[in-house]
């Protein structure tokens, strides 16, 4: 019976993730629909303004050509009209010489004879009717000025869609995800020596499968990219997975995307958990910070309050009653342990965060504790927790504590610090973030869930999450485990 009910469980279990599936599937195809009917309104509308923009440029054309034609109508008439004008001048001019000469031949006297023939023969020397040409200054012909649209007609008739880029191919191999970094590599199915560009688009999930149309996070755009790899870095991996998708342009139109392709962002994501924080730290999300009026209306302890050269009342004379958790789960950290913790536990993997303070801070420890750490203990002052300690008064100090143990390090106080834990290999090791200069390690053996934890006196504390374990890190920790005994461990300090 019991194994049969286990067994129709699964059933109900496969059967409810398959509708989901087809749900979101419907979503898909609803959504696609929509879009189908944008998209072509759309394109129609483009394709009217092409159309219209040709008809302008034949019209602007015919015209122009039109004006042309007209213009070398009007100068060969002119030409023409010129040479008539002179032909009539010298016809007339000669008709006139003419009448004269004929007049002349009816002298009688030799003497006035021989004179007027030798002034028709200078005239007729002199006259225009000898110096004009009479052939055309122009042609009649026009053909000069004709045209044969044959080549452009079988143009236009062989007009048809521009080819639409196709779909680049993702090399999934070639992908990393590295360093918060992820470097995406495609190649298009054949060579296109047409395509201008490509635009990669990218958005977190936590869904593991097909890309769902509800409760998605927008797409994210990078545009203009001429080459076929392109590296995101910088990323904060806040979600389990992430969509990447390219597509192709040409200089008037873009492709379909690729099929999306999922990776993993794997990364250790907390926030500080303000439920059992300290009343004196005001905590929101990934940045707490020391705030002396926390805990006002709570019992103090009888006795003057030493104030700090800051203003901020001691930690060494100052006890603020605990109130319970709002969610039960833990009172808040009260007396000398200005404390909050991170609210996710890590159980397993290695890991990796970073903290940066603010140049006031005064007094501050970063490290990892179990559970079980009292509302009343400190970090490094038990045998459950690890930290490493800042201190900003007189003198700038870093230490290692464990156990109520402190060991000194003669290292510069770095602007960020990374952490680094390896529960399964039983190692906590803090870095320079910027430099990665390995600063102390802890070796142990870890034996129940951890938590970030952070201690704070004066100033503020934010906190870097969802970073994946840097490559440098990673180099570092395994040259440092092939060197036995090459970094100490309180642990191993009586």
């Amino acid at each position: 019976m019991d194994e049969q009910r286990e067994t129709l469980q699964r059933i109900v279990s496969t059967l409810a993730n398959k509708n989901d599936e087809i749900h979101n599937f419907i979503d898909m195809l609803n959504h696609t629909i929509k879009n189908v009917q944008v998209n072509s309104s759309n394109v129609i509308s483009e394709l009217d303004e092409e159309f219209d923009g040709l008809y302008s440029i034949l019209d602007e054309m015919k015209g122009s050509m039109a004006n042309t034609i007209q213009q070398e109508e009007a100068h060969k008439i002119q030409a023409l009209q010129d040479q008539l004008s002179q032909c009539s001048n010298a016809l007339e001019s000669s008709e006139e010489l003419l009448e004269l000469a004929a007049q002349s031949l009816d002298i009688k006297d030799p003497v006035e004879f021989l004179k007027a023939a030798r002034q028709i023969k200078d005239r007729v020397t002199m006259a225009s009717a000898f110096r004009i040409s009479l052939k055309p200054k122009v042609s009649d012909s026009m053909t000069h000025l004709m045209v044969d649209f044959a080549l452009e007609r079988r143009m236009l008739q062989a007009v048809k869609f521009l080819p639409v880029p196709k779909p680049p191919e993702i090399d999934l191999a070639a992908c990393l995800v590295a360093d918060n970094c992820i470097t995406v590599s495609w190649k298009m199915p054949e060579e296109d020596s047409r395509i201008d560009h490509f635009v990669l688009e990218y958005r977190k999930t936590n869904f593991d499968g097909l890309p769902r149309v509800k409760d998605e996070q927008r797409w994210e755009l990078i545009g203009y990219i001429k080459a076929t790899e392109y590296t995101l870095s910088g990323l904060k991996f806040d979600t389990k997975y992430i969509n990447i998708r390219v597509q192709a342009c040409n200089k008037a139109v873009a492709g379909e995307y690729s099929d999306p392709v999922t990776l993993e962002t794997k990364a250790f994501v907390f926030s500080l958990d303000s439920t059992s924080s300290h009343l004196n730290l005001k905590v929101e999300d990934t940045y707490v910070e020391w705030d002396p009026t926390g805990g006002k209306g709570q019992e103090k302890i009888k006795g003057k309050e030493n104030k700090s050269r800051s203003g901020a009342p001691s930690p060494k004379r100052t006890s603020i009653s605990a109130r319970s958790s709002p969610r039960g789960s833990r009172d808040h950290f009260a007396g000398e342990s200005y404390t909050v913790l991170g609210d996710t536990a890590i159980e397993s993997g290695q890991h990796y965060w970073e903290v940066k303070a603010q140049k006031d801070c005064k007094s501050y420890s970063v490290g990892v504790t179990y559970r079980n750490m009292g509302k009343f203990d400190q970090l490094g002052k038990t045998n459950s927790s690890w930290c490493i300690h800042i201190n900003n008064w007189l003198q700038t100090t870093l230490s290692a504590k464990h156990n109520n143990k402190t060991k000194t390090l003669d290292i510069p106080v770095p602007d960020r610090i990374g952490v680094y834990c390896d529960f399964d290999g039983g190692q906590l090791a803090f870095y320079n973030a910027n430099s990665k200069e390995l600063l102390h390690t802890f070796r142990t053996k870890f034996t129940q869930p951890l938590l970030p934890g952070f201690m704070i006196w004066c100033g503020g504390l934010t906190v870097s999450t969802g970073l994946q374990v840097p490559s440098a890190v990673k180099t570092l920790q395994k040259s440092e485990n092939g060197l036995s005994g090459s970094t100490s461990s309180l642990n191993n300090i009586a």
